[in-house]
């Protein structure tokens, strides 16, 4: 009598778990929104791997501004390079059927290459299969103001990669440690700093991405933002 029971506890339980609604997949913006701190200039200093005079001889600076893009309900984030030796723009958006993330930067020969991996404990990992050997793209996020980027190769054959250069970025016109009463950008959830405003009420948004989408919509963007503050109440 009791395996009965038991057996029929196990049929209810399998049906009770076809009946549920599956969990909502994320939109673009919500699976972005760990990146948000990218939004805006970055000053960076590039090394390369080799001696210390190679490495004197050979360093530069580059600068970074990351913003956000919107199109209907896609978004991603966009960034443009001034002064890098490896690449002129790039592209991350979210990959919703594997979860994942693609990175698609092009180089200073206007060649389009896409990186692809995942987001784990404030690195992304982000890998591509090149000609005779496989590549990676590694974002470590330190705070705020503060990322590390390295590339890394592993050749046909080999079993480890191999860093060839990389990247210290420091957010320009902040300082290293921030503190608590930042603004939150309406459109994105990202730290806002410009200012916009709609029906005589002021909010703030994080670059002109999100001021131009909120420009657009802003009674959308509005509503939403006051239903998750009062969520949270």
């Amino acid at each position: 009598m009791i395996p009965r029971i038991f057996a029929l506890l196990a049929v209810l339980g399998a049906l009770s778990t076809l009946d549920a609604d599956p969990p909502a997949a994320k939109s673009p913006r919500e699976a972005l929104q760990p990146f948000g701190d990218l939004i805006g200039v970055w000053n960076g200093t590039g090394t390369p791997t080799g001696t210390r005079e190679e490495v004197q001889k050979n360093f530069w600076t580059e600068k970074m501004t990351w913003e956000w893009q919107f199109k209907g309900n896609d978004a991603w984030l966009k960034v443009a390079f001034e002064k890098s030796k490896n690449f002129t723009a790039g592209e991350l958006r979210y990959v919703p059927k594997t979860e994942q993330f693609a990175f698609t930067i092009t180089t200073p020969k206007k060649e389009k290459l896409t990186y692809v991996g995942a987001l784990h404990n404030k690195t992304l990992t982000l890998d591509r299969d090149g000609d005779k050997e496989s590549q990676r793209l590694v974002f470590t996020f330190l705070h705020s103001n503060r990322f590390l980027y390295r590339y890394e190769v592993k050749p046909e054959g080999r079993p480890l990669y191999a860093k060839k250069w990389s990247v210290g970025a420091t957010k320009e016109g902040e300082a290293f440690a921030v503190g608590s009463g930042q603004h939150e950008c309406v459109v994105s959830g990202g730290r806002g700093t410009t200012a916009v405003s709609f029906m005589g009420k002021t909010y703030f948004v994080c670059c002109s991405g999100c001021r131009d989408e909120f420009n657009a919509s802003p009674a959308k963007y509005v509503k939403e933002f006051e239903a998750k503050k009062a969520k949270q109440k």
